[in-house]
């Protein structure tokens, strides 16, 4: 059987993606993982950090090696030097992206797995740059996407992401609510295999409103999308209360939770996970999981990086990979 390619994006270069995508070299051979990256940078940080790893380039009729990491060898455009940023090397990080989403198009790999980058240092290159999710929807055409972690046993899908909080009431409306809700049903079915999803929905106000005394979106915007919803066989449950939802009793209900914005749900899934925890962009027409953290310049070449998150986006996307069909 031919083993499924995971294409994974070394991100920044001055940051700790370099150095835990050299762990992948020491992953159990169940897929192949193609690491997109400079290889003399590959080489110099494996030096640095004593990992005993032989680097040889990628070809597709070859097959997985403990101790051996296979590298699409795309070149630097600067020099780069562990924990110091260079704007010239930004078009490098997004030339990783690309030839990762054009393998993933293509069928030539089976998902994308990203380390982490740096907005800013893209922006300051003059490229318009709010992330991967925005980046990769919009070179796939995909007019919505769904950020969804998972982790510590939790599957947390977001109805509005980096909003302050002035601004996420009237974010949530019913064609938004109902959007996000399909698409999420939708993948947790055809990336996750899950026949019959159930999603338990948070409310947006303390105790979900209290029946209108302390908010109306309860009753006018979430209820409403939730009963049209289960009218069309969707199995979404709620709003609860979300100082309650996170209890045990309740989750074992559900296969997802969609809280209402950022640091509703993500707090208790990090809680529960962190360092080992896994972003996901829904609504893709690819498989694509990412690290849960951030490129700490200040460990990059340091040894004291964790590549924990990294092996957990591996290992959920080649399991999502086994269920997926593409249409």
């Amino acid at each position: 059987m031919k083993l499924p390619v995971l294409a994974v994006t070394s991100g920044e270069p001055a940051g700790i993606g370099p150095d835990i995508c050299l762990d992948l070299a020491f992953a159990e051979p169940n897929c192949r993982y193609v690491v997109l990256g400079d290889k003399d940078l590959l080489r110099e940080r494996a030096d640095k950090l004593g990992k005993n790893i032989r680097l040889r380039d990628y070809r597709a009729e070859q097959t997985p090696e403990k101790g051996v990491l296979d590298i699409l060898p795309i070149p630097l455009r600067a020099p780069c030097e562990a924990g110091r940023l260079n704007v010239e090397n930004a078009a490098y990080v997004l030339e990783l992206l690309d030839t990762a989403f054009e393998g993933v198009q293509s069928g030539e790999f089976s998902a994308m797995v990203t380390a982490p980058l740096h907005k800013g240092i893209i922006n300051d290159a003059g490229v318009p740059f709010s992330g991967h999710t925005e980046y990769l929807a919009e070179k796939s055409h995909t007019p919505q996407v769904v950020m969804m972690l998972a982790g510590g046993g939790l599957r947390v899908a977001l109805a509005t992401t980096h909003l302050p909080l002035k601004d996420i009431a009237p974010a949530i409306t019913r064609p938004l609510l109902a959007s996000v809700l399909r698409i999420l049903h939708t993948d947790l079915q055809t990336k996750f295999g899950i026949a019959a999803p159930r999603i338990l929905v948070a409310g947006l106000n303390p105790h979900a409103g209290e029946g209108g005394h302390l908010g109306h979106e309860e009753i006018e915007v979430i209820t409403p999308t939730l009963t049209a919803l289960q009218a069309e066989g969707l199995d979404v449950r709620g709003p609860y209360p979300a100082d309650t939802l996170f209890q045990p009793f309740i989750l074992k209900g559900g296969d997802a939770v969609l809280a209402m914005y950022h640091d509703q749900g993500l707090p208790v899934l990090k809680y529960a996970s962190f360092g080992k925890g896994v972003n996901i962009t829904l609504g893709l027409p690819f498989i694509r999981t990412s690290v849960d953290h951030g490129t700490a310049l200040n460990l990059a070449g340091t040894g004291r990086a964790d590549s924990g998150s990294l092996m957990e986006a591996a290992h959920t996307a080649l399991a999502m990979a086994r269920h997926w069909k593409p249409q």
